[in-house]
Protein backbone atom coordinates (compact mmCIF):
# COMPACT_ATOMS: atom_id res chain seq x y z
CA UNK A 1 0.00 0.00 0.00
CA UNK A 2 1.06 3.51 -1.15
CA UNK A 3 2.89 5.52 2.19
CA UNK A 4 0.58 7.61 3.98
CA UNK A 5 3.29 10.47 4.81
CA UNK A 6 2.29 13.40 2.65
CA UNK A 7 5.62 15.95 3.40
CA UNK A 8 8.65 15.83 1.53
CA UNK A 9 12.39 17.27 3.74
CA UNK A 10 14.30 19.28 1.52
CA UNK A 11 17.94 20.68 2.46
CA UNK A 12 17.73 24.06 3.65
CA UNK A 13 20.19 25.76 0.71
CA UNK A 14 17.14 24.06 -1.44
CA UNK A 15 14.26 27.19 -2.09
CA UNK A 16 10.40 26.58 -2.92
CA UNK A 17 9.84 27.45 -6.44
CA UNK A 18 6.74 28.57 -5.51
CA UNK A 19 8.48 31.25 -3.60
CA UNK A 20 10.50 32.41 -6.35
CA UNK A 21 6.99 32.83 -8.30
CA UNK A 22 6.31 36.61 -9.27
CA UNK A 23 4.01 38.20 -6.64
CA UNK A 24 2.35 41.29 -7.59
CA UNK A 25 1.58 43.24 -3.81
CA UNK A 26 -2.16 43.24 -3.30
CA UNK A 27 -2.49 47.09 -2.28
CA UNK A 28 -0.26 48.02 -5.28
CA UNK A 29 -1.68 45.95 -7.36
CA UNK A 30 -5.30 47.20 -6.48
CA UNK A 31 -4.11 51.16 -7.35
CA UNK A 32 -2.67 49.78 -10.75
CA UNK A 33 -6.04 48.59 -11.05
CA UNK A 34 -7.81 51.63 -10.07
CA UNK A 35 -5.82 54.07 -12.18
CA UNK A 36 -6.55 52.16 -14.67
CA UNK A 37 -9.85 52.38 -14.05
CA UNK A 38 -9.98 56.06 -13.72
CA UNK A 39 -8.20 56.69 -17.10
CA UNK A 40 -10.47 54.52 -19.10
CA UNK A 41 -13.56 56.29 -17.43
CA UNK A 42 -12.02 59.49 -18.46
CA UNK A 43 -11.19 58.05 -22.41
CA UNK A 44 -14.86 56.93 -22.40
CA UNK A 45 -16.42 60.13 -21.27
CA UNK A 46 -14.01 62.19 -24.17
CA UNK A 47 -15.23 59.45 -27.08
CA UNK A 48 -17.67 57.04 -26.11
CA UNK A 49 -17.70 55.22 -28.81
CA UNK A 50 -14.56 52.98 -27.08
CA UNK A 51 -16.59 51.77 -24.72
CA UNK A 52 -17.05 48.26 -27.14
CA UNK A 53 -13.58 48.74 -27.88
CA UNK A 54 -11.73 49.06 -24.55
CA UNK A 55 -13.94 45.88 -22.82
CA UNK A 56 -15.59 42.81 -24.63
CA UNK A 57 -17.48 42.67 -21.36
CA UNK A 58 -17.54 45.57 -19.10
CA UNK A 59 -19.99 44.19 -16.54
CA UNK A 60 -18.00 40.80 -16.02
CA UNK A 61 -14.13 40.52 -13.88
CA UNK A 62 -13.32 37.08 -16.05
CA UNK A 63 -13.95 38.42 -19.52
CA UNK A 64 -9.95 38.90 -21.09
CA UNK A 65 -8.94 41.32 -23.57
CA UNK A 66 -9.31 39.13 -25.95
CA UNK A 67 -12.78 38.41 -25.28
CA UNK A 68 -12.54 34.78 -23.81
CA UNK A 69 -14.85 34.31 -20.86
CA UNK A 70 -13.85 32.48 -18.10
CA UNK A 71 -16.49 30.24 -16.80
CA UNK A 72 -14.39 27.21 -15.32
CA UNK A 73 -12.56 27.55 -12.32
CA UNK A 74 -10.00 25.09 -10.92
CA UNK A 75 -9.44 24.86 -7.10
CA UNK A 76 -6.62 23.35 -5.47
CA UNK A 77 -7.14 22.69 -2.02
CA UNK A 78 -3.75 20.93 -0.61
CA UNK A 79 0.26 20.98 -1.86
CA UNK A 80 0.17 17.21 0.19
CA UNK A 81 -0.22 14.09 -2.04
CA UNK A 82 0.33 10.25 -1.79
CA UNK A 83 2.17 9.49 -4.15
CA UNK A 84 5.37 11.08 -6.22
CA UNK A 85 4.47 10.87 -10.17
CA UNK A 86 7.48 11.73 -11.84
CA UNK A 87 6.12 14.42 -14.30
CA UNK A 88 4.19 16.12 -11.43
CA UNK A 89 6.47 16.46 -8.51
CA UNK A 90 10.67 16.78 -8.86
CA UNK A 91 12.28 13.90 -7.30
CA UNK A 92 13.76 15.38 -3.94
CA UNK A 93 10.17 16.78 -3.45
CA UNK A 94 9.12 20.14 -2.59
CA UNK A 95 8.95 22.19 0.09
CA UNK A 96 5.41 22.83 1.47
CA UNK A 97 3.68 25.66 2.57
CA UNK A 98 2.70 26.35 6.60
CA UNK A 99 -0.72 25.17 6.72
CA UNK A 100 -1.96 28.52 7.94
CA UNK A 101 -0.60 30.04 4.81
CA UNK A 102 -2.84 27.60 2.61
CA UNK A 103 -6.56 29.12 1.84
CA UNK A 104 -9.22 27.93 4.52
CA UNK A 105 -12.56 26.34 3.95
CA UNK A 106 -13.89 29.15 4.89
CA UNK A 107 -11.95 31.53 2.34
CA UNK A 108 -12.37 28.86 -0.56
CA UNK A 109 -16.18 29.12 0.12
CA UNK A 110 -15.82 33.06 0.09
CA UNK A 111 -13.52 33.00 -3.04
CA UNK A 112 -16.10 30.18 -5.21
CA UNK A 113 -19.05 32.28 -4.30
CA UNK A 114 -17.56 35.66 -5.67
CA UNK A 115 -16.73 33.40 -8.63
CA UNK A 116 -20.38 31.77 -9.21
CA UNK A 117 -21.86 35.24 -8.78
CA UNK A 118 -19.24 36.26 -11.57
CA UNK A 119 -20.53 33.32 -14.19
CA UNK A 120 -18.57 30.48 -12.99
CA UNK A 121 -20.56 27.48 -13.70
CA UNK A 122 -17.78 24.79 -13.60
CA UNK A 123 -15.21 24.19 -10.38
CA UNK A 124 -13.16 21.26 -9.83
CA UNK A 125 -10.99 20.45 -6.99
CA UNK A 126 -7.53 19.64 -7.25
CA UNK A 127 -4.26 19.04 -5.52
CA UNK A 128 -1.80 18.08 -4.81
CA UNK A 129 -4.48 15.14 -4.18
CA UNK A 130 -7.76 16.76 -2.77
CA UNK A 131 -8.97 13.10 -1.30
CA UNK A 132 -6.46 13.74 1.64
CA UNK A 133 -8.89 16.63 2.82
CA UNK A 134 -11.13 15.02 5.37
CA UNK A 135 -13.62 18.37 5.06
CA UNK A 136 -13.76 17.23 0.92
CA UNK A 137 -17.09 16.30 1.18
CA UNK A 138 -17.95 19.44 2.65
CA UNK A 139 -16.18 21.40 0.53
CA UNK A 140 -18.38 19.72 -2.61
CA UNK A 141 -21.56 19.80 -1.03
CA UNK A 142 -21.33 23.77 -0.24
CA UNK A 143 -20.46 23.73 -3.89
CA UNK A 144 -23.68 21.78 -4.66
CA UNK A 145 -25.64 24.51 -3.13
CA UNK A 146 -24.38 27.55 -5.16
CA UNK A 147 -27.28 26.28 -7.67
CA UNK A 148 -28.92 29.35 -9.27
CA UNK A 149 -31.10 31.55 -7.24
CA UNK A 150 -28.72 34.70 -5.79
CA UNK A 151 -26.25 33.05 -8.06
CA UNK A 152 -28.02 33.11 -11.19
CA UNK A 153 -26.91 30.50 -13.32
CA UNK A 154 -24.95 28.78 -10.59
CA UNK A 155 -22.81 25.94 -10.92
CA UNK A 156 -23.50 23.28 -13.08
CA UNK A 157 -20.51 20.69 -12.77
CA UNK A 158 -18.45 19.90 -9.60
CA UNK A 159 -15.68 17.58 -10.15
CA UNK A 160 -12.27 16.52 -8.82
CA UNK A 161 -8.77 15.40 -10.09
CA UNK A 162 -7.61 12.94 -7.93
CA UNK A 163 -4.71 9.53 -8.39
CA UNK A 164 -7.40 7.11 -7.02
CA UNK A 165 -5.63 6.22 -4.11
CA UNK A 166 -8.13 7.14 -1.20
CA UNK A 167 -11.37 7.79 -3.47
CA UNK A 168 -12.48 4.00 -3.85
CA UNK A 169 -13.71 4.21 0.43
CA UNK A 170 -14.50 8.00 -0.13
CA UNK A 171 -16.57 7.68 -3.44
CA UNK A 172 -20.54 7.23 -2.62
CA UNK A 173 -19.84 9.49 -0.11
CA UNK A 174 -18.31 12.89 -2.58
CA UNK A 175 -21.75 11.52 -4.66
CA UNK A 176 -23.86 11.98 -1.99
CA UNK A 177 -22.27 15.63 -1.38
CA UNK A 178 -22.77 16.67 -5.23
CA UNK A 179 -19.61 15.52 -7.04
CA UNK A 180 -20.53 14.98 -10.45
CA UNK A 181 -17.52 14.55 -12.69
CA UNK A 182 -14.03 12.57 -11.99
CA UNK A 183 -10.92 12.65 -13.42
CA UNK A 184 -8.65 9.86 -12.48
CA UNK A 185 -5.22 10.01 -13.09
CA UNK A 186 -3.41 6.40 -14.06
CA UNK A 187 -0.53 6.41 -16.33
CA UNK A 188 0.45 2.91 -16.83
CA UNK A 189 -1.72 -0.40 -16.87
CA UNK A 190 1.65 -2.54 -15.66
CA UNK A 191 1.49 -2.81 -11.88
CA UNK A 192 5.03 -2.40 -11.79
CA UNK A 193 5.60 0.51 -14.09
CA UNK A 194 2.86 2.54 -11.68
CA UNK A 195 5.85 2.03 -8.99
CA UNK A 196 8.16 3.52 -11.30
CA UNK A 197 6.27 6.35 -12.56
CA UNK A 198 4.82 7.32 -9.32
CA UNK A 199 7.64 5.99 -6.55
CA UNK A 200 4.90 3.98 -4.27
CA UNK A 201 2.69 1.40 -4.46
CA UNK A 202 -1.32 1.30 -5.27
CA UNK A 203 -1.69 -0.03 -8.73
CA UNK A 204 -4.85 -2.06 -8.04
CA UNK A 205 -6.47 -0.01 -5.62
CA UNK A 206 -6.63 2.93 -8.28
CA UNK A 207 -7.77 0.42 -11.47
CA UNK A 208 -10.63 -0.64 -8.71
CA UNK A 209 -11.34 3.00 -8.07
CA UNK A 210 -11.90 3.77 -11.92
CA UNK A 211 -14.07 0.35 -12.31
CA UNK A 212 -16.16 1.61 -8.86
CA UNK A 213 -16.33 5.15 -10.20
CA UNK A 214 -17.74 3.84 -14.27
CA UNK A 215 -20.40 1.28 -12.42
CA UNK A 216 -21.35 4.26 -10.24
CA UNK A 217 -22.08 6.38 -13.31
CA UNK A 218 -23.57 3.71 -14.93
CA UNK A 219 -26.42 3.52 -12.20
CA UNK A 220 -26.68 7.06 -11.54
CA UNK A 221 -28.35 8.22 -14.71
CA UNK A 222 -28.76 11.83 -13.73
CA UNK A 223 -31.38 13.45 -15.94
CA UNK A 224 -29.18 15.14 -19.00
CA UNK A 225 -31.81 17.97 -19.03
CA UNK A 226 -30.86 18.84 -15.57
CA UNK A 227 -27.79 20.03 -15.06
CA UNK A 228 -28.27 20.55 -10.96
CA UNK A 229 -29.43 17.30 -10.05
CA UNK A 230 -27.17 15.01 -7.85
CA UNK A 231 -25.18 12.09 -9.80
CA UNK A 232 -21.95 11.20 -11.30
CA UNK A 233 -21.97 12.31 -14.59
CA UNK A 234 -18.81 11.61 -16.44
CA UNK A 235 -15.76 9.68 -15.08
CA UNK A 236 -12.21 10.62 -17.10
CA UNK A 237 -8.89 8.84 -17.18
CA UNK A 238 -5.83 10.85 -17.55
CA UNK A 239 -2.89 9.37 -19.14
CA UNK A 240 0.17 11.46 -19.45
CA UNK A 241 2.25 9.71 -22.21
CA UNK A 242 6.00 9.62 -22.30
CA UNK A 243 8.13 8.13 -25.23
CA UNK A 244 10.09 5.34 -23.92
CA UNK A 245 8.17 4.81 -20.43
CA UNK A 246 4.57 4.10 -21.50
CA UNK A 247 3.88 4.93 -25.02
CA UNK A 248 3.21 1.41 -25.91
CA UNK A 249 0.26 1.49 -23.85
CA UNK A 250 -1.33 3.29 -25.51
CA UNK A 251 -3.85 0.98 -27.53
CA UNK A 252 -4.08 -1.04 -24.25
CA UNK A 253 -5.63 2.15 -22.79
CA UNK A 254 -8.10 2.93 -26.04
CA UNK A 255 -9.52 -1.25 -25.20
CA UNK A 256 -10.80 0.15 -21.75
CA UNK A 257 -13.09 2.21 -23.15
CA UNK A 258 -14.58 -0.88 -25.16
CA UNK A 259 -16.84 -1.85 -22.20
CA UNK A 260 -16.32 0.93 -19.84
CA UNK A 261 -18.27 3.93 -20.25
CA UNK A 262 -15.08 6.25 -19.47
CA UNK A 263 -13.30 8.55 -21.55
CA UNK A 264 -9.36 8.07 -21.72
CA UNK A 265 -7.56 11.23 -22.03
CA UNK A 266 -3.91 10.91 -23.38
CA UNK A 267 -2.21 14.14 -22.41
CA UNK A 268 1.17 15.54 -23.62
CA UNK A 269 4.00 15.40 -21.67
CA UNK A 270 4.36 19.62 -20.36
CA UNK A 271 7.69 21.30 -18.97
CA UNK A 272 6.98 22.52 -15.19
CA UNK A 273 9.65 23.04 -12.85
CA UNK A 274 11.48 19.90 -11.57
CA UNK A 275 9.99 17.64 -13.61
CA UNK A 276 12.57 16.94 -16.16
CA UNK A 277 10.60 17.52 -18.73
CA UNK A 278 12.85 16.53 -22.65
CA UNK A 279 11.39 16.56 -25.79
CA UNK A 280 13.12 13.43 -26.03
CA UNK A 281 10.50 12.17 -24.15
CA UNK A 282 7.60 13.83 -25.61
CA UNK A 283 4.71 12.04 -27.65
CA UNK A 284 2.21 13.96 -29.84
CA UNK A 285 -1.38 13.24 -30.43
CA UNK A 286 -1.24 12.98 -34.08
CA UNK A 287 1.29 10.33 -33.65
CA UNK A 288 -1.17 8.47 -30.78
CA UNK A 289 -3.82 8.99 -33.17
CA UNK A 290 -2.01 7.69 -35.83
CA UNK A 291 -1.09 4.34 -34.27
CA UNK A 292 -4.59 4.42 -32.99
CA UNK A 293 -5.79 4.39 -36.56
CA UNK A 294 -3.91 0.96 -37.19
CA UNK A 295 -5.66 -0.81 -34.84
CA UNK A 296 -9.42 1.03 -34.85
CA UNK A 297 -9.59 2.00 -38.08
CA UNK A 298 -13.41 3.59 -37.30
CA UNK A 299 -11.80 5.97 -35.05
CA UNK A 300 -13.88 9.80 -35.80
CA UNK A 301 -13.67 12.89 -34.40
CA UNK A 302 -16.82 14.07 -31.61
CA UNK A 303 -18.19 17.16 -32.39
CA UNK A 304 -17.29 19.32 -28.90
CA UNK A 305 -18.30 22.99 -27.95
CA UNK A 306 -15.54 25.79 -28.39
CA UNK A 307 -14.12 25.29 -24.72
CA UNK A 308 -13.56 22.13 -24.52
CA UNK A 309 -9.55 21.15 -23.92
CA UNK A 310 -9.84 17.67 -24.72
CA UNK A 311 -9.97 16.30 -28.73
CA UNK A 312 -12.68 14.05 -28.56
CA UNK A 313 -12.91 10.68 -30.19
CA UNK A 314 -15.50 8.28 -31.32
CA UNK A 315 -15.06 4.46 -31.54
CA UNK A 316 -17.30 1.89 -33.20
CA UNK A 317 -18.35 -1.01 -30.49
CA UNK A 318 -16.97 0.82 -27.70
CA UNK A 319 -18.95 2.18 -24.92
CA UNK A 320 -16.58 5.17 -23.65
CA UNK A 321 -14.43 7.61 -26.03
CA UNK A 322 -10.88 8.91 -26.10
CA UNK A 323 -9.36 12.11 -25.94
CA UNK A 324 -6.16 13.92 -26.23
CA UNK A 325 -4.66 16.70 -24.86
CA UNK A 326 -2.24 18.48 -26.79
CA UNK A 327 -1.43 21.56 -24.86
CA UNK A 328 2.14 21.66 -26.66
CA UNK A 329 2.03 20.37 -30.09
CA UNK A 330 -1.77 22.04 -31.04
CA UNK A 331 -2.63 24.46 -28.04
CA UNK A 332 -5.84 25.47 -27.58
CA UNK A 333 -5.27 29.04 -25.94
CA UNK A 334 -7.46 31.22 -28.16
CA UNK A 335 -10.91 29.13 -26.42
CA UNK A 336 -9.41 28.87 -23.12
CA UNK A 337 -12.16 29.81 -20.27
CA UNK A 338 -10.34 28.26 -17.43
CA UNK A 339 -8.64 30.03 -13.77
CA UNK A 340 -6.91 28.32 -11.43
CA UNK A 341 -6.19 29.51 -7.50
CA UNK A 342 -3.57 27.42 -5.81
CA UNK A 343 -3.82 25.90 -2.76
CA UNK A 344 -1.78 28.77 -1.24
CA UNK A 345 -4.78 31.71 -2.23
CA UNK A 346 -2.52 32.90 -5.76
CA UNK A 347 -4.59 33.38 -8.95
CA UNK A 348 -3.02 32.05 -12.22
CA UNK A 349 -5.18 32.74 -15.71
CA UNK A 350 -2.08 30.52 -17.35
CA UNK A 351 -1.28 27.21 -16.27
CA UNK A 352 2.19 28.02 -17.85
CA UNK A 353 2.03 32.42 -16.66
CA UNK A 354 4.73 32.31 -13.47
CA UNK A 355 2.73 35.59 -12.69
CA UNK A 356 0.22 35.45 -10.05
CA UNK A 357 -1.36 37.77 -7.66
CA UNK A 358 -2.54 36.60 -3.83
CA UNK A 359 -6.23 36.58 -3.19
CA UNK A 360 -5.35 34.94 0.39
CA UNK A 361 -3.53 37.98 1.12
CA UNK A 362 -6.20 40.54 -0.26
CA UNK A 363 -8.91 38.60 1.58
CA UNK A 364 -7.21 38.54 5.15
CA UNK A 365 -6.07 42.36 4.38
CA UNK A 366 -9.66 42.68 5.43
CA UNK A 367 -10.54 44.01 1.52
CA UNK A 368 -14.24 43.56 -0.17
CA UNK A 369 -15.77 41.35 -2.39
CA UNK A 370 -15.70 44.49 -4.41
CA UNK A 371 -12.43 45.08 -4.36
CA UNK A 372 -11.81 41.49 -5.06
CA UNK A 373 -13.52 41.47 -8.14
CA UNK A 374 -11.25 44.46 -9.07
CA UNK A 375 -8.37 42.46 -8.39
CA UNK A 376 -9.88 39.02 -10.18
CA UNK A 377 -10.74 41.16 -13.46
CA UNK A 378 -7.45 43.11 -13.56
CA UNK A 379 -5.43 39.42 -13.53
CA UNK A 380 -7.66 38.16 -16.10
CA UNK A 381 -7.61 41.18 -18.63
CA UNK A 382 -3.76 40.60 -18.38
CA UNK A 383 -3.89 37.04 -19.78
CA UNK A 384 -1.62 36.66 -22.90
CA UNK A 385 -3.05 35.25 -26.30
CA UNK A 386 -1.29 32.07 -25.94
CA UNK A 387 1.44 30.10 -24.20
CA UNK A 388 5.17 30.70 -24.70
CA UNK A 389 5.68 27.21 -26.66
CA UNK A 390 7.12 24.15 -25.23
CA UNK A 391 10.72 25.17 -25.57
CA UNK A 392 10.71 28.01 -24.10
CA UNK A 393 8.68 26.96 -21.08
CA UNK A 394 10.83 24.44 -20.15
CA UNK A 395 13.55 27.23 -20.33
CA UNK A 396 11.27 29.30 -17.81
CA UNK A 397 10.31 29.74 -14.21
CA UNK A 398 7.15 28.44 -13.06
CA UNK A 399 5.57 26.18 -10.03
CA UNK A 400 5.95 22.49 -9.76
CA UNK A 401 2.62 20.81 -11.15
CA UNK A 402 1.92 20.13 -7.91
CA UNK A 403 1.90 23.02 -5.99
CA UNK A 404 -0.13 24.54 -8.95
CA UNK A 405 -2.84 21.72 -8.59
CA UNK A 406 -3.47 19.49 -11.47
Amino acid sequence: MPSTSCSVARSKSQQSSAAKTPLVPVDEFLDQVRRAKDEEQQRRKKDPSLISQLSPSPSSPLTDSFGRFHNYLRISLTERCNLRCVYCMPEEGVELTPESQLLSRGEVARLLELFVRAGVTKVRYTGGEPTVRRDLADIIRHAHSLRGGPFGRGLESVGITTNGIVLGRRLEGLVDAGLTHINISLDTLDSNKFTIMTRRNGWKTVHDAIYKAAALADQSKPDPSDPHQKGLRNVKVNCVVMKGLNDYEVLDFVELTRDLPIIVRFIEYMPFDGNRWSDSKFVPYAEMLDLIRTRYPSVRPEVLEPNHTSKNYMIDGHRGRIGFISSMSDHFCATCNRLRITADGNLKVCLFGAQEVSLRDAMRMGKTDEELSLIIGAAVMKKKARHAGMFQLSQQKNRPMITIGG
